[in-house]
């Protein structure tokens, strides 16, 4: 008898019908099935094309808005000014040591310095209301310019010099063109006077942008124009030195022992199936265990990188031991009867070939769980390190906080200078995360072995 078989329907063309017709069906019902599916497949490859040009295009206008309101954040706008240091507002050094001179010149009402100078500059304002304005042209932050340049050297008493102090936040939005002068003086927080006194500054060339290190070099403030993200970014590296520092032995060990060594029975299948969840738990309910065990029984210090670190730490474990447990897997089992067969132990086997051998696939699935833990924010929120800090931190016991809670409190601020402070920090972290996963991605295919 001859075997007839139907042509692969994979190899049929479009409107094609195959050669061999069952004989339930006519030629007419073929044609009209295979129309039906080359339709649904259309529609499904249209599907997938529509999400993934969605995809992009919301990934684009993110990535520009972001870009177009947080690159103004790198830059800063300063105020060409000529300080007067009088006499009279310093007072007398004589008789003084050098130490006691120091901290006089500190104590200086440095801001009289200023305000003084302005009025010199623009002789025209009198009343308090218009002194007051003119002062706010420049930041308050000024002050510690001119104190600086003070303590530096004495010589300076009752000369005038040209400083260029640090502009409002005010002026400098203004200046950046995200106030309009177009619309009515109501509407925006810099008058008419404030405009005209800028304008004939601007005319001298006494309006100066250049790059804003003071960004990038100093902490939190509550002035737009002297905050910056050293402080947090300080937080965010000892925090995550404290996780990599507790979640890589444990879960490398954890992930060695489940694979190679724990017997195959209903306890190392629960403990298998918890991992596996704890993975998909949402990274709050961490925060809450880190509030509950660290803090409220332990009794550790709030807002310190080390119980970050340690809450991070619990978040990232699973992504780790899962890593690492398919790195491990995948060393061929080759590798280990060759060791077993030259005399090696199991632990030797596996510290001396099947670790080093997974040990790319490990590292980059840490980098990867490392990355997720630098973007995280609400465990962060949950012990305290969402509190107002000035200082930048020196060890991790140290009041702190982190890029991502940095990033939530400034764009809850209600002031509007902060709203570019915002972006450009999320352009940090951004840099930092494709960083972080770019080496993860260099290392995989580096050190990646095809067996």
């Amino acid at each position: 008898m001859t075997d007839i078989t139907p042509n692969n329907s994979h190899n049929i063309p479009s409107g094609t019908v195959p050669d061999f017709i069952p004989p339930h069906r006519t030629e007419k019902q073929i044609k009209q099935r295979l129309k039906k599916r080359y339709r649904k497949e259309r529609i499904f490859k249209a599907v997938g094309l529509g999400g993934l040009i969605s995809g992009l295009l919301a990934l684009t206008v993110m990535v520009t808005s972001i870009l177009t309101t947080g690159l103004s954040g790198f830059t800063e706008s300063r105020l060409t000014i000529d300080v007067y240091m009088d006499p009279e507002i310093i007072g007398s050094l004589e008789g003084y040591s050098t130490e006691d001179r120091i901290d006089h010149l500190r104590q200086v009402n440095h801001r009289a310095l200023i305000r003084n100078s302005l009025r010199i500059k623009f002789p025209e304002v009198k009343s308090r209301r218009d002194i007051f304005a003119l002062q706010k042209l420049v930041s308050s932050g000024s002050r510690d310019e001119v104190r600086q340049k003070l303590m530096k050297s004495d010589d300076v008493i009752g000369t005038t010099i040209p400083m260029d102090l640090l502009a409002s936040s005010t002026v400098d939005m203004y200046l950046k063109g995200q106030i309009s002068r177009d619309v009515d003086q109501s509407e925006r927080k810099i008058s008419d006077k404030q405009l005209a006194w800028l304008d004939i500054m601007a005319s001298e060339g006494r309006i100066i942008k250049g790059f804003n290190w003071k960004f990038l070099s100093s902490g939190d403030s509550r002035e737009p124009e002297l905050a910056g993200i050293w402080g947090a970014a300080m937080g965010s590296f000892l925090t995550l030195l404290v996780t990599l520092a507790i979640a890589f032995p444990i879960g490398v060990s954890s992930a060695l022992y489940l694979e190679e060594f724990a017997p195959r029975n209903k306890w190392t299948d629960l403990i298998e199936i918890n991992i596996n969840n704890l993975a998909a738990v949402p990274s709050i309910i961490f925060g809450l265990l880190g509030l509950a065990i660290f803090l409220n029984v332990f009794n550790m210090p709030r807002s310190a990188p080390l119980v970050g670190g340690m809450t991070l730490a619990l978040m990232t474990l699973p992504t780790i031991i899962i890593s690492a447990r398919a790195a491990i897997r995948a060393v061929p089992p080759s590798i280990r009867d060759a060791a077993i067969g030259m005399g090696a132990s199991k632990i030797q086997t596996q510290f001396h070939h099947v670790l080093p051998l997974s040990m790319p696939g490990i590292m980059t699935g840490t980098i990867i769980g490392m990355a997720q833990a630098l973007g995280e924010t609400a465990p962060l929120l949950m012990i305290g390190m969402v509190a107002f800090i000035v200082d930048v931190p020196e060890g991790v016991m140290d009041a702190a906080t982190a890029l991502p809670v940095q990033i939530f409190l400034w764009a809850d601020s209600p002031e509007r200078g902060f709203m570019e402070k915002t972006s450009a920090a999320i352009i940090v972290l951004l840099i930092f995360l494709v960083l972080m996963n770019s080496l993860a991605i260099w290392m995989r295919h580096k050190f990646e072995k095809r067996w």
